[in-house]
């Protein structure tokens, strides 16, 4: 019997693999690459939790591939869980219930995890990654308190307990969380990433930029998905401080390219360019270098969250795919289980309809579609900062529709939180001149 880093016993068949489990410990819960070590470790060795951890690599892919790509790893943990602990069997189990689809399974063996045994933050973080597809912020903040007592000592944990709080608006308690997380690591790129949404949601975007700018040094040896969203925040600062030029740069040389095949970079991708084209800015060729990536996507339906951006980019490109994804979003949202259901039929139905619409130029459609998804687009998941796209887009049809008074009120209350944002300042300007206010639009912003 050995040890994990984090203190949690471990059962191998080779000594020589502790390494390698630790290397996904420990890189997993700081966003770091060396997680995927696991796989190499994983031929060699087949005790039960080395390949456990690699089939959950393989569902990170989050593609229609992943499933059948970890069942062997996840066939090989079972065939040798007997004798394993209860802390490996009960994390076994929750990676085969995320592999079979039983996400509600999962997170009760995850909060399951978090009772038994606090110290294991892989199990922790993988529970919060599935109450967050899921929009259960409350779950994902409650799920890290439980470890708080036991496991305070590590940065990586208060990273993940500022994200909850921000999820669940307690802003000034993320910050608190994230501060200290940086406190004790400075290389918390997680802790980064939550206290950059605490910034943009109450408006503070030059702090925002210039604090990310400050520990963007340490963001060395990250997944991809870190490293890249986390500029992917850093140009949404520039974004609403009206320097489009520099957002442009971001995109090309921090946001798309470092890994094209894989989903987080690609609705990345999406999401910054959709936003661009909404500040009036001409992205050029970059939908069609996009598109090419998002047409291998027709067939995941893994989650909602991912199926709407990768329909919203293959229609801004002018793609007859996005017919074919469309089509069948609405099949697979009627075949899918019932807790699942809602979600899919309910929100990502309507929602995909609506960002169809508004890729085309159907401004109508588009109001009346994300209209009936918005007041519950949480339950798709993603982040609010995400999610604001789609409120975004909604914004945009709604003035380009010609329903001004409905549009300066949703206007009027972001630039109150936004005082600093020049975008919507811009976006602002047209509608009071068309309600005939320009002469007191000062007074509004």
């Amino acid at each position: 019997m050995w040890t994990d880093s984090l203190g949690n016993p471990a059962t191998l068949l080779d000594a020589g693999s502790l390494a390698g489990l630790n290397d996904f410990v420990e890189g997993f819960i700081s966003s770091e690459a060396r997680a995927v070590n696991i796989l190499g470790t994983a031929v060699n060795d087949e005790s039960p939790l080395v390949q456990a951890c690699a089939a959950a690599v393989h569902m990170f892919a989050e593609s229609r591939d992943a499933a059948a790509n970890a069942r062997p790893y996840l066939e090989r943990a079972r065939a040798g869980s007997h004798g394993v602990t209860p802390r490996e069997q009960r994390f076994i189990a929750a990676v085969a219930a995320w592999v079979e689809g039983d996400i509600a399974r999962a997170i009760a063996l995850h909060e399951e995890q978090a009772r038994e045994h606090p110290r294991d933050l892989v199990s922790l973080k993988l529970g919060q990654y599935h109450l967050f597809n899921r929009g259960d912020s409350p779950g994902m903040l409650r799920i890290a308190l439980t470890a708080l007592p036991a496991a305070g000592d590590i940065a990586y944990l208060h990273g993940m307990l500022a994200f909850g709080w921000e999820q669940c608006h307690g802003l000034e308690q993320a910050e608190v969380a994230a501060r200290h997380a940086i406190a004790l690591r400075r290389k918390e790129p997680w802790a980064h990433h939550a206290l950059a949404h605490v910034m943009l949601t109450q408006g503070r975007l030059r702090e925002g930029r210039d604090f990310l700018d400050d520990v963007s040094e340490t963001w060395t040896g990250l997944n991809s998905f870190m490293v890249t969203h986390n500029w992917w925040h850093q140009a949404l600062f520039a974004l609403e401080l009206g320097h489009d030029q520099e957002v442009l740069r971001l995109y090309d040389e921090r946001i798309w390219g470092v890994a094209k095949d894989y989903s987080q970079d690609q609705i990345n991708a999406v999401s910054l360019l959709a936003r661009l084209e909404l500040a009036g800015v001409d992205v050029a060729y970059r939908w069609q270098d996009l598109s090419g990536y998002l047409a291998q996507r027709l067939h995941d339906h893994v989650l909602p969250f991912l199926d709407l951006q990768y329909l919203y980019g293959l229609a801004r490109a002018g793609r007859a795919e996005a017919d074919t994804l469309l089509r069948q979003i609405e099949v697979h949202a009627g075949t899918v289980p019932a807790n699942a259901r809602r979600a899919w039929q309910g929100v990502c139905v309507p929602a995909s309809q609506g960002l169809m619409a508004h890729a085309r130029g159907h401004w109508q459609q588009a109001v009346d579609a994300l209209g009936q998804a918005l007041p519950r687009m949480a339950e798709i998941g993603g982040s609010h900062a995400q999610r604001d796209l789609f409120g975004q887009l909604y914004l945009d049809a709604l003035i380009r529709s010609g329903y001004r008074g409905a549009a300066q009120n949703l206007l009027q209350q972001q630039l109150r939180g936004q005082p600093e944002s020049a975008r919507l300042r811009r976006q602002a300007a047209p509608v009071y001149r068309e309600l005939g206010l320009s002469g007191v639009a000062a007074n509004f912003f």
